[in-house]
């Protein structure tokens, strides 16, 4: 990484969030005085001599504006230069979770939520299975449960907290204090509370993951991931790995998760209060079975999430009366909701994970309720996803 790229991690490691996410790794271009990180649409760099250059020789292993995003993700996990660690901007965040798939031997063992995300799981149970990868599934919010998951041979505990979709909160430290006991690596994909509201490597995780599709890039228009580490020989690992198998965003791609990440405090402030509004509308609400937010006190994981988080998120699930045909016949009525996959966009996202982003654990131990609603709240007036949500529920 160029000297001129550190620096903005270096002078400002005692800044907070909201001024890291504008300024890290977003020095002004030293050839134009630029004030927003330039699009480097090259595959190639000059080299002065064989061996030579200025930092880049091919946009594969590196480019300038995918290093200042890695710069500027790493300070918001709380990872500076100082610290030895980094991020590795990635194609997507299975691309990300791949990479770390890629650390792992035949005969190793994993051990992944029971209500993990539907790619998560497909890529472990049918792509890493194939290479000789086990795993087995575990229910993380019970200490006991998890120390029975684990063998001698288990190498990495994959951790969703809030997860997906059931927004289960789990207690970081406590898992990392299972994984020292059988020597595994803990990886925390921290993609629905962002780094805003929750910072995984201080709890002890080794690596933190996202798919910055979702809140950092926040707009719905773009596909990427990351890996944030805090040690130096993993991320020269992950580095290696990335740049042998090549699962590199493009620069445009880079560009925008750096545009998006600028509002992100200002996104999550606003995508906590409309979710709590939410959350408790619906909880309220005699047309509704069940509600999942880890913001209502009378939630499962309140108590932790209110220790190791800053806020609870701008996702909420639940069920309505009337099972299936309901959810369904909700999902088809919303208008400022849109029927979607994805999620952590500006604009507000509902689906029935069973039937969508979920439909690869049918059938499984991580099989979801066919009639959950998935909602991910956006920052439109709150009053107005509140009249949305009324008038679907009939």
């Amino acid at each position: 990484m160029p000297d001129e790229l550190l620096g903005s991690v270096c002078h400002m490691s005692e800044d907070r969030f909201e001024t890291l996410a504008i300024h890290a790794g977003q020095d002004p271009d030293p050839t134009t005085g630029a004030a927003v990180v330039p699009i480097y649409a090259t595959s190639t760099y000059v080299q002065e001599r064989p061996g030579v250059h200025k930092g880049y020789e091919y946009s594969r292993t590196d480019n300038p504006t995918r290093t200042a995003l890695q710069t500027q993700v790493a300070a918001l996990e709380g990872v500076g230069e100082s610290a030895g660690g980094g991020c590795i901007a990635t194609a997507s965040g299975l691309a990300a979770t791949a990479l770390i798939g890629y650390l792992l031997k035949p005969g190793d063992h994993i051990v992944l939520p029971d209500d993990a995300y539907g790619g998560t799981f497909r890529l472990i149970a049918q792509v890493l299975v194939e290479h000789g990868i086990e795993w087995s599934a575990a229910d993380m919010t019970d200490s006991a449960t998890l120390d029975a998951a684990l063998r001698p041979e288990t190498k990495l505990i994959w951790v969703e907290t809030p997860t997906n979709p059931m927004l289960r909160v789990v207690d970081i430290g406590m898992v990392v204090n299972a994984a020292t006991s059988v020597g595994a690596l803990v990886a925390v994909d921290n993609t629905f509370a962002t780094p805003f509201l929750q910072q995984p490597l201080d709890l002890g995780a080794d690596m933190v993951v996202h798919s910055s599709t979702k809140y950092l890039g926040g707009h719905s228009d773009t596909v990427g991931g990351a890996i944030v580490t805090n040690d130096a020989d993993l991320l020269e690992r992950l580095r290696f790995l990335q740049n042998a198998t090549g699962p590199v965003p493009g620069p445009f791609d880079c560009y925008l998760v750096l545009r998006g990440i600028k509002t992100l405090g200002v996104r999550m402030e606003r995508h906590t209060s409309n979710a709590t509004v939410i959350a408790n509308f619906l909880a309220d609400d005699p047309r509704v079975d069940r509600v999942w937010y880890p913001g209502l006190p009378g939630d499962p994981g309140h108590a932790v999430a209110a220790q190791q988080m800053a806020g609870f998120g701008g996702m909420v699930s639940f069920t309505p009366l009337g099972g299936l045909d309901a959810a369904n016949e909700l999902v088809s009525r919303t208008r400022l909701f849109f029927l979607a996959e994805s999620l952590g966009g500006v604009e507000s996202l509902v689906e029935v994970p069973a039937a969508m982003t979920h439909l690869s654990v049918e059938g499984t131990a991580l099989e979801v309720p066919q009639d959950l609603i998935r909602l991910s709240v956006g920052i439109e007036h709150v009053d107005d996803l509140v009249s949305d949500l009324d008038q679907a529920l009939g």
